[in-house]
């Protein structure tokens, strides 16, 4: 799943692809670059970003969703669209552009990808992006984490959506502690019996590894890399995914990531 942030304040592209012809470009490189979906997404749900209308969101993807849907590989049904939106509006509108998957990081949108036909990848957030890193505490937060999604998972199913994901949202509301212990635990998600997806992409965790590891250090030293010097840590978690049965890996870095999945397939 190729990350396609058409934003003004996206924590690792920034406003690259916020202009539609950029946008439409990049989505078109992640087509190139191998990618099973092309995630579109038009709001930041960056840790402390701030809402946006869903006038404003749909403005910024529906026109690129149409553009893109209009692909060879997109109309041939090897590549899909997905919507990464929490808000209801945009994903029908989404949907009527060209959109087969409804990314949700609310986790509360199966009735409206129900009424759509379409997929749906529930995701797991404390709090909303403006709340979710103040001070997040689980007892067990693998157990937690899947009883949630798996929750949510069979309502969703009940309800009639035809396809069904769960991502354990690592990042959100989320300690770096606790996103490793998903990533390394993620075979307790696999074996919930549901396909799991998972985004660790540029997180800020692996800038804290790789800050780490850059100054040869422990705890103390992890002044994190930026986003863009990420990539070695993005498709190492990648591939561990993908051996432990993840089924959606999230990635910005989509070449390396595309190849990183077919030596470990």
């Amino acid at each position: 799943m190729g990350v396609l942030n058409v934003t003004p304040d996206s924590f690792s592209d920034g406003s690259r692809f916020l202009d539609h012809a950029s946008a439409v470009a990049r989505g078109r490189a992640i087509i190139a670059e191998g990618a099973c979906i092309v995630d579109v997404g038009g709001e930041s749900t960056r840790p402390g970003a701030v809402p946006v209308s869903e006038d404003e969101e749909a403005a910024r993807v529906i026109p690129v969703i149409e553009t893109l849907a209009i692909d060879s590989a997109v109309a041939a049904g090897s590549v899909r669209i997905s919507i990464d939106t929490r808000h209801a509006a945009v994903a029908v509108a989404a949907v009527a552009a060209g959109a087969t998957i409804v990314n949700d990081v609310s986790a509360g949108l199966h009735e409206v990808a129900a009424d759509l036909g379409v997929g749906w990848v529930a995701m797991h957030m404390r709090g909303d992006p403006r709340t979710m890193q103040d001070e997040p505490v689980y007892d067990d937060v693998v157990a937690e984490v899947r009883d949630f999604l798996v929750d949510r998972a069979t309502a969703a199913v009940a309800a009639g959506v035809p396809e069904v994901w769960i991502d354990p949202g690592i990042g959100f509301g989320k300690t770096a502690a606790h996103n490793l212990a998903l990533v390394r635990h993620v075979d307790v998600l696999v074996a919930s019996g549901w396909p799991v997806a998972i985004g660790v992409s540029r997180k800020r965790f692996l800038g804290e590894l790789t800050g780490r590891s850059d100054q040869g250090g422990g705890e103390g030293t992890d002044t994190p890399t930026p986003p863009d010097d990420r990539a070695e840590a993005s498709v190492a978690m990648a591939t561990w995914s993908f051996v432990h049965g993840v089924q959606i890996v999230r990635a910005h870095d989509v070449r390396a990531t595309v190849r990183a999945a077919r030596v470990a397939g």
